[in-house]
């Protein structure tokens, strides 16, 4: 199905496109722009979803902005006819906003006239014409959406705000309702989790403190749904001692540049970290000690995500150390799916590492699943969950798939169907229920754009078991210092606004080229931080 969205002005089009694409996600969406000027922007350089798409370190998968396919400008003012299926046009008036939907062999044209409250707001203006898309998209296609109009990935953001505010529980909760078309559901679970955040990050004051992010972007393979700048070990074997050499230098410049400031939590992602050899993780996490005061950081976490690169030489190096979170992710314990999507372990190899960490001692183990993985049903994701709950994780977290670009799973779509809407939502049930049992309570939550059913990334804890890591970079609570290839470094101030970020090279090989140039990014924006 091909689909147009003409504009008159490019605004707003980011959030426009992906709510048509949550209801259309096999269609092909091209947006247009009917305008004067043959100087006019591409798309998506204008507007901002309701919480800018960044995902955390790496407990989730990712979360970026994706580019907005490109579209010609035509000059000469008029809607271009094309050979779309179906077209949304919507018109900017001074006053007024016009949305015409009309489809190739639909009769049933129509046409209708937002009249703004007030034009000069332009937050306001964004969620009057969303909610006007929304109700034609549902009168269309004959169903809601189970997170209303929200095209950002950060809901429990906008919760956390109105109770900031001095709103009531009762009130943000139908204001979520009211305002974004939530669901009942949806709602109650963003207003959850916020409280949840509140009353996990009121135990200190991390305003005043960072969180430090390593990236290490090796992984025995690529799996087929990764977007991560991931490359394979066995490929780029030379190129780990250099990586570490260079990711060294960039460590040295930001415990320099943070001394005094206090460093609360650790983050070493991918990629796979524990794809290196355990000696040189343990010559990594000795250089991390020396420059940092790690001791004293409230969470330590290592992604040991794939099961088959734990050995028990790497779990012995990390226990040394001052590791105190891992995550052994199986994402789905059908074998027949792992061989699929490229994962190149056993269901048997997860089971063995995470009995292995539990016997040298580690306390707080974390386990992924993704929900929308191909051939997969509600049958195969229980038996998965029934399986997690059988080994009975400190933390837990379930991913909805998020199918981008540049993800190879994109090019066998023609073998496989993405999950159904209603049947998303009755394995999102019973997975909930599942962390219940496991004695787990949602804690931090955030969607993707072209994601399985349009759902949702949750995770779920035990008493005293949450990732403040991955609270304070979701929510974007305080400076995340990021070092290594397409880590971000995201600068908060103390009284909690944003003054920037930088984003390293995702390439290995540019990384390795341009570190100072790397740590000259920081520089910048940690000087510009001074001067606000």
């Amino acid at each position: 199905m091909k689909i147009e969205l003409v504009l008159n002005e490019n605004k707003f089009e980011y959030d426009l496109y992906h709510l048509i694409q949550a209801f259309y996600p096999e269609a092909e969406i091209t947006i247009r722009y009917c305008v004067s000027d043959e100087d006019a922007e591409r798309p998506g350089r204008d507007s901002v979803s309701d919480e800018d798409a960044e995902g955390p370190g790496r407990d989730c998968v990712s979360g970026e902005h994706a580019e907005l396919p490109e579209a010609a400008v035509p000059s000469d003012g008029q809607v271009p006819s094309g050979e779309a299926d179906l077209m949304f046009v919507v018109g900017y008036g001074e006053q007024t906003v016009s949305l015409r939907v009309a489809g190739r062999d639909d009769s049933a044209e129509t046409t209708e006239e937002l009249v703004l409250k007030n034009p000069a707001d332009r937050a306001e203006t964004k969620n009057q014409l969303k909610r006007l898309v929304y109700s034609s998209l549902v009168q269309r296609c004959g169903h809601t959406l189970s997170w209303g109009d929200l095209s950002g990935i950060r809901p429990v953001k906008l919760v956390t705000a109105m109770l900031d505010s001095g709103m009531a529980l009762d009130d943000a909760l139908h204001e979520m309702q009211a305002r974004y078309c939530v669901s009942d559901e949806k709602a109650n679970l963003a207003l959850q989790v916020a409280c949840r955040e509140q009353t996990l990050l009121s135990a200190f004051d991390y305003r005043s403190g960072y969180s430090l992010y390593i990236d290490i972007p090796f992984c025995p393979s690529i799996c087929l749904y990764c977007t991560f700048g991931s490359h394979p070990i066995r490929q780029w074997e030379t190129a780990v001692e250099p990586y570490l050499e260079a990711l060294g230098r960039e460590l040295e410049y930001l415990s320099g540049r943070m001394k005094g400031v206090r460093l609360d939590t650790i983050y070493i992602g991918g990629g796979t970290p524990t794809s290196i050899l355990p000696e040189q993780m343990d010559a990594l996490l000795n250089r991390i000690e020396k420059l940092f005061p790690v001791h004293s950081a409230r969470e330590f976490t290592v992604e040991a995500g794939r099961p088959d690169t734990v050995s028990l030489e790497m779990l012995q190096v990390l226990r040394a150390h001052s590791v105190t979170r891992i995550s052994v992710n199986p994402q789905t314990m059908n074998q027949k799916t792992l061989d699929l999507i490229g994962r190149r372990h056993t269901v048997g190899e997860t089971v063995k590492a995470f009995q292995m960490a539990r016997t040298l001692g580690f306390e707080h183990i974390n386990m992924d699943m993704i929900v929308g993985l191909p051939g997969e049903g509600r049958t195969e994701v229980t038996y998965t969950l029934r399986q997690i709950e059988a080994l009975d994780p400190d933390d837990f977290t379930v991913h909805s798939l998020a199918l981008k670009r540049a993800a190879r799973l994109n090019l066998f779509r023609d073998t496989w169907r993405p999950v159904s809407f209603e049947n998303s939502a009755a394995i999102m049930g019973e997975i909930a229920e599942g962390a219940a049992r496991m004695k787990m309570q949602p804690y931090y939550l955030y969607r993707q754009k072209n994601m399985a059913g349009n759902f949702e990334n949750v995770g779920y804890a035990k008493e005293g078991r949450a990732c403040l890591y991955n609270i304070l970079i979701m929510e974007e609570k305080q400076t995340i210092a990021g070092a290594g290839c397409g880590a971000a470094t995201k600068l908060v101030l103390p009284d909690g606004s944003k003054a920037g970020r930088t984003e390293n090279v995702k390439s290995l090989r540019e990384y390795l080229d341009r570190t100072q140039e790397m740590i000259e990014r920081k520089e910048q924006l940690f000087c510009k931080g001074e001067s606000l």
